[in-house]
């Protein structure tokens, strides 16, 4: 069992920043995700990261967004700068395991992540 706890999210002006961090109790996964998710829509994958250090992302958030993680902590985090209007969402995070989950090129599916966060809102005003 996995439990993932998000925070950091909040109200911020456009151009502002935020950094989002996602604790996990329980096994360490083999790779963390970050999506975003708005009503109506289908949860968008932002960011993946393998427990070594491998990332990839998606290109609208490219240059704007960094995926990063504490081992240590079993801790992920994300750094949102230069954040619009368009960005408000519910985060999550996500864990997965093994080397089917975590080095597949469809890392935005979300059936490959077997835990998830609560969420934590981010809300961008213009």
């Amino acid at each position: 069992q996995v439990q993932l706890v998000e925070s950091g999210g909040g109200s911020v002006q456009a151009g502002g920043s935020l950094r989002l961090s996602c604790a996990a109790f329980g096994y360490s996964p083999t790779c963390m995700a970050w999506f975003r998710q708005t009503p109506g829509k289908e949860r968008e994958g932002i960011a993946r990261i393998n427990r070594n250090g491998a990332t990839t992302g998606a290109d609208s958030v490219k240059g704007r967004f960094s995926i990063s993680q504490d081992n240590a902590k079993n801790t992920l985090y994300l750094q949102m700068d230069n954040l619009k209007p368009e960005d408000t969402a519910m985060y999550y995070c996500a864990a997965g395991f093994g080397k089917s989950t975590c080095y597949s090129d469809s890392w935005e599916n979300t059936n490959y992540y077997t835990y998830w966060g609560q969420g934590t809102q981010v809300t961008v005003s213009s």
